[in-house]
């Protein structure tokens, strides 16, 4: 984690952090009502599921303050490429006022690694096409715009 606050903690997300998370997410949805973040009373009970997913790797950044920052990362497993599976981050938050401090390069190296350590094969993940600062942090994490991204919406 060089070049990140020594007060700036990388951990797995614990029930405690439902609340921070809660905030963190509405940062995320940016105002869009169907991205919003769970209820805390349905969201202590996503939050724990989430904790017992053996493949799951749900993080935060943490200062004195309180959460600054997240990543969501999920290894699955797969029949292709040798039998290694494939990892999908979701979810990559990091509070405005803590970007570019190293708080996000410190949660993504962190999963990466985490991907890496399961014998992961690749990690992905998606970001919206007008998002021009966040695609240039990706690649300077080494990620590369390779495929068209399509989603199915349920709502």
């Amino acid at each position: 984690m060089s070049g990140v606050n020594p007060e700036v903690t990388i951990r797995r997300a614990g029930p405690g952090d439902v609340q921070g998370l809660i905030a963190l997410y509405c940062n995320l949805a940016a105002g869009r009502l169907d991205a919003e973040p769970a209820e805390l009373t349905d969201a202590e009970g996503v939050l724990e599921t989430i904790s017992h997913q053996r493949d799951r790797l749900l993080l935060v950044a943490e200062n004195p303050d309180g959460l600054i920052g997240t990543v969501d990362l999920l290894v699955v497993p797969n029949l292709t490429h040798h039998g290694r599976p494939w990892a999908v981050v979701e979810n990559v938050v990091v509070l405005d006022d803590q970007r570019r401090t190293g708080v996000g390069r410190a949660l993504m190296e962190a999963a990466i690694a985490h991907a890496v350590g399961a014998g992961c094969y690749k990690v992905q993940l998606q970001s919206a096409k007008h998002r021009d600062q966040a695609h240039a942090f990706y690649r300077a994490l080494g990620f590369e715009p390779v495929s068209e991204g399509f989603k199915l919406y349920f709502e």
